[in-house]
């Protein structure tokens, strides 16, 4: 690869994560410190990302990667991102900021397929050039999150005026990417998008257990983005009771957790050779009870050990079960299916699981959240989303077969 196009493509995906790092995590400590928002509110709003997640498939997949070039379309994508991003900075009612952020998302959403999309179609080997390009959407999400917390607006507006900033340059900037042409003429069927040719996995019961397993998974994962930054932030609250909140940096903290996310993406290949597919699951799953226990009975003075270990720990939960899954998928569909299967399973885990997990964190917040002054108990919070990961764990012990993996539609 040329160095022109690599040095184009990883800014493209350094300002695709940079936008979504700048307002995700923190976007639930805005909603209840600006916008005085409840649990349920919030968990709407985090809701909405999973609504236009399970839509983005048939934008990109009946419009986008059969009529436009992918390019075009990622930039108007983004300038349009841009002005609704501003419109949401006006917003001070939180019933009304769940409208403007799912149309946002409508435009948000398509971008991630439409970055991986634009990289693959210019590279001769996506397997081997695709993973030094991706990192720097990690390394954008480490950067911003870092950005933010040392500028202390982590609850502030200013997370999506930053966002906006940066979408409205990568909405210039991709009329300037390399031409990503349609793949194909025509648009996709209903069928296709929602993976119907890769139902056939279903027949193999480990695979059907593992598809509900990752659905299953990400209502705790919506757990950890929904209230990981309030948490912490109120457990640095509780112990040093007079500094100033601004002063904790949250953000830079919590920014630990994609540095953990990149070192564990290189460990994935020895993990592979060590224990196979299954017991890979299994620790990441195990990864997730601990770190929820850790969230649930940390403290930021006695046992300020046990929330950075929660926070690294992402490493582990994210690549040990969600890159492997990816993996997993792969390899049982074999190469008919394997974008069909694919894009189910991220219809259903992110769509579908995040979806219910964000309107499940939204209420159980709510329910352990009294007193006025509000008084959150956090350790009830938490220990709701360890006692899922648990039935998950042992729904996945049971049942999943740690097979030779044969693609089922050869």
């Amino acid at each position: 690869m040329k160095t022109l196009l690599r040095s184009q493509l990883s800014a493209m995906m350094f300002l695709q994560f940079f936008v979504w790092g700048a307002w995700y995590g923190q976007m639930s400590k805005y909603l209840t410190n600006q916008l005085h928002a409840s649990g349920d509110q919030v968990g709407s709003a985090y809701a909405a990302f999973s609504i236009a997640m399970i839509a983005a498939p048939f934008f990109v997949g009946m419009l986008a990667d059969r009529f436009f070039a992918a390019q075009k379309v990622l930039g108007i994508l983004n300038l349009l991102g841009a002005v609704i991003l501003f419109v949401l900075t006006t917003v001070i009612d939180p019933n009304i900021f769940f409208w403007v952020m799912l149309v946002y998302c409508f435009t948000f959403t398509p971008t991630i397929a439409l970055t991986n999309s634009i990289a693959m179609q210019q590279m001769n080997n996506p397997e081997k050039e695709f993973p030094a390009i991706r990192v720097f959407g990690t390394l954008a999400w480490i950067v911003v999150g870092n950005i933010v917390g040392f500028m202390q607006v982590g609850d502030q507006v200013a997370i999506f005026q930053i966002a906006m900033i940066a979408s409205a340059f990568l909405g210039v900037m991709a009329f300037f990417l390399p031409n990503t042409p349609p793949t194909s003429t025509g648009a996709a069927s209903f069928a296709q998008i929602i993976g119907k040719d890769a139902f056939v996995l279903f027949k193999d019961r480990s695979f059907s257990i593992f598809f509900i397993s990752s659905i299953l998974i990400c209502i705790p994962l919506s757990f950890y983005y929904t209230w990981a930054n309030p948490s912490l932030t109120d457990a640095y609250k509780a112990a040093f009771p007079s500094a100033d909140p601004n002063g904790f940096n949250i953000e830079n903290k919590m920014s630990l957790g994609q540095a953990s996310e990149v070192i564990f993406m290189l460990l994935l290949p020895f993990a592979f050779q060590k224990f196979g597919i299954k017991k890979i699951l299994i620790i990441g799953l195990l990864a997730w009870i601990i770190r929820f226990v850790f969230f649930g009975y940390g403290t930021a003075d006695a046992s300020v050990w046990m929330l950075y270990a929660a926070i690294l720990l992402h490493g582990v939960c994210f690549d040990f079960f969600f890159v492997t899954g990816q993996i997993y998928t792969d390899n049982k569909a074999g190469e008919k299916i394997k974008s069909q299967a694919q894009g189910l399973i991220s219809l259903a885990t992110y769509g579908v699981g995040m979806f219910i997990g964000s309107i499940i964190a939204g209420k159980v917040k709510d329910i352990y959240t009294a007193g006025d002054p509000s008084i959150t108990n956090w350790t009830n919070v938490w220990l709701v989303p360890a006692g899922i990961a648990t039935l998950v764990l042992l729904l996945f012990i049971l049942f999943f077969k740690d097979k030779k993996i044969q693609p089922t539609n050869s």
